[in-house]
């Protein structure tokens, strides 16, 4: 309820110092980079289960829901300026991070099954704000951005600007974003380690990201655009995620009840660097239909190389409303570190269970419906509704893992 209460006062705060610079300015007209404030309430719910839970080793159940409502608001502060606010709550249950202590449940500790201890709820709570000018001729545009999010064991704050220009009437445009984000974890261990003498837990519970962006777009035609993009990110600290549990072939196991007790934890190294280029194409076929393609080539220093290549084709059913059929395709190899449950060595440096981290391939099915009406016919309070979009995607791994996501945003301009 405190987190609820935050974002609605932030809310209304940013509200009325809208209506203020809308009743106040006086200055000579000039085409606003963004003419009213807009309100984008997004709202998401996920589901998923699966029989691969790196909390319980490589096994068991990764049965999960969360909830997810955000509120953005992007507030005019005069012509080329804007100030867009984001808060949101992520709300999840999940069976398999219950099991960071298996036996606090109402039946026998089994990997399979949730317990019911405290550590099945939790909620994570993020607000970023970000600011950008736009020249007076609309060329050039730059921005600053700093967010913190936070929930029971994780706390992150993260700051970054980013500087893109235009040319060529506005055909070409160029990018670049750089971002940091420094995380700090309260580390929680597998109740079954937490008091053995052998344990050694980790000594350094920061983690730093950088990134670094960059972005080239082209219109090569009236009907094709074009764009490329480059990412590179380094990671360093702790990587590992302290709960998630790893058996060892050359020990033998210890089963009380159903469970198979820890080995240890995962351990994975203390830098990670990752690059990614991707490549965009989309093309107006006709007033009704169009094609947006794209393909990603991801590698890490981990062992990591994956593929990714989607298709959506937006179908122009009236002048208001769209669908969006779609279709995501993904395979990676795994990293170096990976094995299943039971099969590492104690002899080795690094280790994880984790099949996120694993060799697989995933395919993604998507549909969604858009409503657009830019003359806000609609009115919600002061509020008018100017488009709606709801989505679904159902996503499938081939270790077995599957999953839902419905989606929906409600984008308001302050009337």
């Amino acid at each position: 309820m405190k987190q609820i209460t935050l974002i609605v006062f932030l809310l209304c705060s940013v509200l009325a110092v809208a209506q203020e610079i809308k009743e106040e300015t006086t200055e000579a007209y000039k085409k606003r980079v963004l003419e009213t404030t807009e309100v984008d309430y997004l709202m998401s719910y996920y589901t998923q289960d699966g029989v691969n839970a790196a909390v319980t080793g490589g096994i068991g159940t990764e049965e999960l829901t969360d909830l997810t409502p955000t509120i953005v608001v992007s507030v005019p502060l005069n012509d080329d300026d804007i100030l867009a606010i984001d808060a949101g709550i992520s709300a999840y249950t999940s069976a398999s991070s219950s099991n960071v202590n298996p036996f606090d449940g109402d039946g026998p500790a089994n990997p399979f099954v949730a317990s019911t201890g405290a550590s099945e709820n939790d909620v994570l709570t993020t607000i970023s704000g970000t600011y950008s000018h736009s020249s007076d001729d609309r060329n050039t545009i730059w921005s600053a951005n700093l967010a913190v999010a936070s929930e029971y064991d994780y706390f992150s704050l993260g700051f970054g600007g980013g500087y893109t220009r235009l040319f060529n009437q506005k055909n070409t445009e160029v990018s670049i974003t750089a971002n940091v984000f420094l995380d700090t974890w309260n580390a929680i261990y597998p109740s079954e380690l937490r008091s053995l003498p052998r344990f050694v837990p980790f000594e350094d519970e920061s983690r730093n990201s950088y990134s670094l962006g960059l972005g080239f777009s082209q219109i090569v035609s009236k009907k094709a655009q074009v764009s490329l993009s480059l990412d590179l990110i380094r990671q360093e600290g702790l990587l590992s995620t302290p709960f998630q549990r790893v058996q060892f072939v050359d020990v033998e196991d210890i089963i009380v009840q159903e469970f198979t007790i820890a080995d240890d934890v995962e351990r994975l190294p203390d830098v990670r660097f990752k690059i990614a280029v991707g490549g965009r194409l989309h093309y107006y076929i006709n007033e009704i239909v169009t094609v947006r393609t794209f393909y990603r080539f991801y590698t890490d220093d981990w062992g990591i190389s994956s593929h990714t290549t989607s298709i959506e084709v937006p179908i122009k059913i009236t002048d208001k409303l769209t669908i969006y059929p779609s279709y995501r395709f993904y395979t990676q190899t795994a990293a170096d570190y990976f094995a299943p449950f039971n099969q590492h060595l104690s002899t080795q440096e690094f280790y994880t269970s984790d099949y996120d981290l694993s060799d697989f391939d995933a395919n993604q099915y998507g549909f969604g419906v858009s409503y657009t009406d830019i003359f806000t016919n609609l009115q919600v309070w002061k509020l008018g509704l100017k488009s709606v979009d709801l989505r679904f995607r159902q996503y499938e791994r081939d270790s077995g893992l599957s999953s839902s996501l419905f989606s929906g945003g409600f984008n308001f301009v302050v009337e």
